[in-house]
């Protein structure tokens, strides 16, 4: 996968070693990918946002051409990894844009170590203290099924290698990837060790992080800039049922993007840069 102004390296940090890309100069924008993709989600804002940034996407752990071990995907250890990250590349503070998973490990970064954000553009993720209605309850179980199954040691490793689960899970939550695109992401579960990875993500940050930050269970309060963005066509988080956060942040807004779902970067790209140039340049 190339890129043109796009440049790739490996860094090695505790225990991990990621696959990272570059592009343009200025102030860091980190972005990270959701599941289960990885750097190429990013392929259309790339560009735009480099004419003024120094963008920066890396592969998380077990995605992408990143190391894949079979353990390391609790909340500390992602946490870590990401500010490795930013220590081995010399960054004191980025704009950040996360989608996905890595949304609520974007939430994270910014309450443990709000000093290395300067403001957060978040997509598909609801806020820490969100809190779900029942309705939606329905919504999940029809459209996010998989998320009963991915946890299961043995079960959802299996699911991501030998089944089309992942093409299933792109295909059923975009309104315009293309086939090509949903095939290039799921491929990468034909390794064994990247099915594993998938699995232990799921079961060990993804539900429990969820549940932990729709408690709002976290050590201080959300004083980021923060700005999510939800599809309006996304089957199961929707802008207008976002609510019951406030007590917990002091700077966040949420806003609905026609003509997208829950894969809000591959949709509606166009979108995505609109709001992280406005957005990033406000702080």
């Amino acid at each position: 996968m190339d890129l043109q102004g796009v440049s790739h390296r490996f860094v090695d940090l505790a225990g991990v070693r990621l696959h990272v890309t570059e592009a343009g100069s200025g102030e860091a924008v980190l972005m990270l990918h959701g599941f289960p993709q990885h750097w190429w989600e990013y392929r259309d804002v790339i560009p735009a946002l480099a004419q003024k940034y120094r963008v920066i996407c890396p592969d998380l752990r077990g995605a992408g051409e990143s190391d894949a071990p079979p353990t390391g995907y609790d909340r500390e250890t992602l946490l870590g990894d990401v500010t490795g990250l930013l220590d081995a590349l010399e960054l004191d503070r980025v704009h950040l844009l996360t989608h996905d998973w890595s949304g609520m490990l974007g939430f994270l970064l910014c309450l443990q170590n709000p000093e290395r954000v300067r403001d957060h553009l978040v997509l598909s993720i609801p806020p820490p203290g969100a809190k779900p209605e029942l309705s939606m309850l329905p919504k999940v179980l029809r459209h996010g099924w998989f998320n009963l199954l991915l946890p299961w040691p043995g079960l959802g490793p299996w699911a991501l290698h030998r089944t089309s689960l992942a093409r299933t899970m792109l295909r059923g939550h975009t309104v315009a990837m293309p086939e090509e695109t949903i095939e290039l992401f799921a491929s990468q579960f034909t390794e064994s060790a990247r099915a594993v990875a998938g699995s232990a993500l799921y079961r060990t940050f993804i539900q429990p992080e969820g549940l932990r930050m729709m408690r709002a269970k976290n050590s201080q309060r959300l004083t980021t800039p923060t700005r999510v963005l939800v599809g309006a066509e996304d089957h199961v988080v929707r802008a207008g049922s976002i609510h019951g956060y406030e007590p917990f942040v002091d700077d966040l807004e949420v806003v609905e993007v026609a003509g997208a779902s829950h894969f809000l970067v591959d949709d509606r790209p166009d979108a995505v840069i609109e709001h992280a140039l406005e957005f990033f340049a406000q702080h």
